[in-house]
């Protein structure tokens, strides 16, 4: 880490998918005991509290078919984006909590803007079982939580790809996709087109965790002043995540989850965090939220000896 003190962020978003829930992650995840565990390993924590999302009840109209309530989403990562890059600026690691993966729009433009100060860059490492490529043309719900990657590398609603006032906000040399096993069909082609490096979990099966990750940190490394990581809890098997926004059969299991984020910790490259889509409506006893703060504290350094 190159900072020991952490700020996190509640990002309660779910009007990027049709499943409600995940607005309540944050508060799952802070019952789960981040902030004294964090603490615990030594780090200071701050935290920010929540930024103000607009509630689906008391919106009367999702607007467009293709990108739903991407106005007001557009509105909550606008505000988170300024927290994130003030708190980068302030010597803090953000760590941001979710709410739905449209939340990461807000994430990598504040940390992208940062870094423009001293015309620096960012990688990213995209975790999910979903490549999040689609854009309102390829979308077959409409449900911007499956556009956000899309967003960030310049291409999708326009409220969300110029956010901040400039665009692309990463680099898609720079861009690692781990985990991904459900991808649709417009976005296949969209996703080789645009030269992001999608690694799937037959890589995963084939070559082991710890090769495909050290080849997705290089590439989130090169050329830049280090990387974002994205972690989407539906990256793991829903036998050890229940309660998460989309769950897909077949993902990482306990200890690859753990060996992945322990390899991240060890890079001693990532420069901020995000944990989205854990829904505690649809988990068992808070199982998926604890896994999260367990993951969470492997990324930041707690090891096994």
């Amino acid at each position: 880490m190159h900072q020991s003190r952490i700020a996190i962020i509640g990002a309660p978003l779910d009007l990027g998918q049709g499943r409600r829930g995940v607005d309540m992650g944050p508060s799952a995840v802070r019952v789960a005991g981040l902030g004294a565990k964090l603490s615990a390993l030594g780090y200071t924590v701050t935290d920010l509290g929540n930024v103000a999302v607009a509630q689906a009840e008391s919106l009367t109209d999702p607007g467009s078919y293709n990108a739903r309530y991407v106005t007001h989403i557009a509105e909550c990562c606008d505000k988170l984006a300024k927290l994130v890059s003030a708190s980068l600026a302030g010597g803090h690691t953000p760590l941001v909590l979710g709410g739905d993966h449209s939340i990461a729009v807000g994430t990598v433009a504040g940390i992208a803007d940062h870094l423009r100060t001293a015309n620096e860059k960012t990688g990213l490492l995209w975790v999910d079982a979903h490549a999040d490529m689609n854009t309102p043309d390829s979308s077959p719900s409409g449900n911007v939580h499956g556009m956000p990657l899309a967003c960030c590398l310049g291409h999708g609603p326009a409220e969300l790809v110029n956010l901040l006032g400039f665009t692309p906000k990463v680099d898609p040399k720079n861009v690692a996709l781990v985990g991904i096993r459900d991808v649709d069909q417009l976005e296949r082609g969209q996703l080789k087109d645009i030269g992001v490096h999608a690694f799937t979990m037959r890589d995963i099966d084939e070559r082991g965790m710890r090769d495909v990750m050290r080849d997705a940190i290089a590439i989130a490394n090169r050329d830049t002043a280090g990387y974002h990581l994205s972690l989407d809890l539906d990256f793991v098997d829903p036998e050890h995540a229940p309660g998460v926004g989309t769950p897909v059969r077949g993902g990482a299991t306990y200890r690859e989850a753990h060996l992945a984020m322990e390899m991240i910790c060890d890079s001693g490259r990532m420069l901020s965090m995000e944990v989205v889509e854990v829904n505690p409506v649809i988990d068992q006893f808070n199982r998926t939220a604890e896994l999260a703060v367990e993951l969470i504290l492997s990324a930041l350094g707690k090891k096994i000896l």
